[in-house]
């Protein structure tokens, strides 16, 4: 990458409270002010990695479209961005609403979940254990709160973002933890942006149903479609839940227009046939040390 768009990302990650953090060639997007609080974070980014995606890319999952001793490998490289000894917590998304707690590094089960865990928000208190979840131009968001040590990785797409995923996580947080909107600091990662991400009538129509600010969300295209905003649907729904807007962070990237950066469904399986999954990790290390910096 030139040197001018290292420097030029890094002050937009810097004025939104962003910075990158590197090991032996692996990137992440890191919250600076969850840092500051205690929580070890990161936003993947697709370099530093064994898969043919096309080539040296940090696929941290999508089974189905790499081999998984690439993927356990990426995962190696990638904690090796944190201090100490995590555990790693994902589950397998389906675009719902449901949020599962994470105990010891183990997820909850649900009665009715068979052998797999289905969900699309993963929340612990419990101390060395990355929650975390995938995405290739789905919103991440992380949620910590200091007061209690709890943490949540979330993953919103349209239809998460608009069944209110983020708050679901919220409410799930304060059941269990007693966290309180007011404490809680919340990162929101790269995703499709309304630069690059359309979407259709029944997108638009759903969004319009939900919420009376749909319309601030949505640039109109052509019949029957527009662009839409999803980062700031998510960064709403925090603020209407009770999250001061002071402590909600950005950031500033498409997943859609940064081909350098990040995967996305959208324009890798157009260009390719498929494309690697990016990750969003949270949690807490009792010991303080969080984050390996080089």
């Amino acid at each position: 990458m030139p040197i001018e768009m290292i420097t030029k990302d890094s002050e937009l990650l810097a004025r939104a409270g962003f910075h990158w953090r590197e090991h032996e060639g692996v990137r992440v997007i890191a919250c600076a002010p969850l840092e500051a609080e205690g929580f070890a974070n990161g936003f993947s980014t697709r370099a530093g990695g064994c898969s043919p995606i096309p080539h040296g890319a940090l696929n941290l999952a999508g089974f189905d479209e790499d081999d998984a001793a690439n993927i356990h490998e990426n995962r190696r490289r990638f904690l090796k961005l944190f201090r100490g000894h995590w555990r790693l917590a994902t589950c397998r998304q389906v675009h719902g609403v449901d949020v599962r707690r994470v105990l010891r590094g183990e997820i909850e089960s649900a009665p009715d979940a068979g052998a797999e865990q289905r969900c699309d928000a993963l929340t612990t208190n419990a101390p060395n254990v990355l929650v975390g979840v995938q995405t290739a131009d789905c919103v991440p968001i992380l949620l910590g709160d200091a007061r209690s040590g709890a943490c949540a990785a979330v993953h919103a797409g349209w239809r998460g973002t608009a069944a209110e995923i983020v708050v679901a996580a919220l409410a799930r947080m304060r059941a269990e933890y007693g966290t309180r909107a007011g404490d809680v600091r919340a990162s929101i990662g790269a995703a499709a942006l309304s630069c690059c991400y359309e979407v259709g009538a029944e997108v638009i129509e759903t969004f319009r149903a939900r919420f009376r600010y749909a319309d601030e969300l949505l640039v109109p295209t052509r019949e029957g479609h527009a662009l839409i905003d999803l980062q700031s649907a998510n960064r709403r729904q925090l603020a209407d839940a009770g999250v001061s807007p002071a402590r909600i962070h950005t950031a500033p990237f498409c997943t859609i227009c940064r081909e350098d950066l990040f995967f996305s469904y959208r324009r890798d399986k157009k260009l390719r046939g498929r494309t690697g999954r990016l990750l969003a990790v949270i949690g807490r290390n009792d010991e303080g040390a969080t984050t390996r910096d080089e």
